[in-house]
């Protein structure tokens, strides 16, 4: 099912989310819809903010079309299997760690921000251990896109965006979107 995405200004998006404590069936469903909504708005990664829970649950797919390299190095649970074999990934209760504090700028959008682009800065390599939906622990260690998108959906479980993070200038550039979308969101608020 398709779930409607938050917009900048609604007031979800700066929770910070509680932790997933029950691994059930209406969590995998959630899962499942959050990666339905993520595919139909041509994303790569999904909060649970972003479809109005504030959990500690972010969906992330950042697998390259058929036939093109993946451009990034990444372990999963200390191998490195095919990325079908575990994506779309959902992320409950991340704790990251940085293991390549080099930085890296990458031009960032957000489901939350249609239309608004931005340089942002992250370390290049990140450590994230997280439950799947059954409960069970895994480690990813990723850099480049995957540690990126990572960092980005993880930032939106404590209620940080990127527009917080985001190149002052490239900032400066989105001002009149960013206004509108405030603007948009509030509107939508006072009709429901």
């Amino acid at each position: 099912m398709i779930l409607r995405v938050t917009q900048y200004g609604e007031p979800i998006l700066r929770e910070v989310g509680a932790p997933v404590t029950e691994f059930n069936a209406e969590l995998a469903e959630l899962a499942d819809n959050m990666v339905d909504t993520m595919y139909e708005a041509e994303g790569i990664g999904l909060a649970a903010q972003q479809i109005g829970k504030a959990l500690q649950l972010c969906i992330v797919d950042v697998r390259p079309p058929e036939g093109v390299e993946v451009p990034f190095n990444y372990s999963y649970d200390g191998k490195q299997p095919p990325l079908d074999l575990f994506m779309p990934m959902a992320i409950c209760n991340p704790r990251v760690s940085i293991v390549d504090d080099r930085e890296d700028v990458y031009e960032e959008g957000c489901l939350s921000f249609p239309g608004v682009n931005g340089k942002v800065i992250r370390p290049v390599g990140v450590r994230c251990e997280f439950q799947d939906v059954q409960g069970n622990p895994h480690v990813i260690e990723a850099d480049g896109l995957l540690g990126r998108c990572i960092l980005h959906e993880v930032d939106h479980l404590n209620g940080e965006l990127f527009i917080d993070k985001m190149d002052k200038r490239d900032l400066k550039k989105n001002e009149t979107k960013i206004k509108k979308l405030k603007r948009e969101s509030r509107d939508f608020l006072k009709s429901q």
